[in-house]
């Protein structure tokens, strides 16, 4: 007998199950949160240590514009140097974790 699926009212839930079914757009999904979210970290501990992004490019030798964009959700350029010196300014350092990909658990 075939399990009736349950309704949801949760939005991303909703549009998860409509728009991102395949493995493919699945990855896509999980590559834009993976970068939305160092933004957001980024964003967070730049307001933290109370700097706006023109004097938090002063401290590492950059432009303000290059910080406004390594804080913006759709960047994809995130790099490692980068990183490494916007965390050295703000008193932070960059950790990397390697997390099993739960699509290849399922298999």
């Amino acid at each position: 007998m075939a399990r009736k699926k349950r309704k949801t009212t949760d939005l991303v839930e909703l549009l998860e199950n409509r728009y991102f079914t395949t493995p493919k757009s699945r990855a896509a999904l999980s590559e834009a949160q993976s970068t939305a979210d160092v933004a957001r970290q980024l964003y967070a501990i730049r307001i933290e240590a109370g700097l706006t992004q023109r004097e938090l490019a002063e401290r590492i030798g950059t432009q303000h514009t290059v910080i406004s964009r390594i804080e913006d959700d759709d960047y994809e350029g995130h790099s490692l140097s980068m990183l490494r010196r916007v965390a050295n300014a703000l008193g932070k350092r960059v950790e990397i974790r390697f997390v099993n990909d739960l699509d290849s658990e399922a298999g």
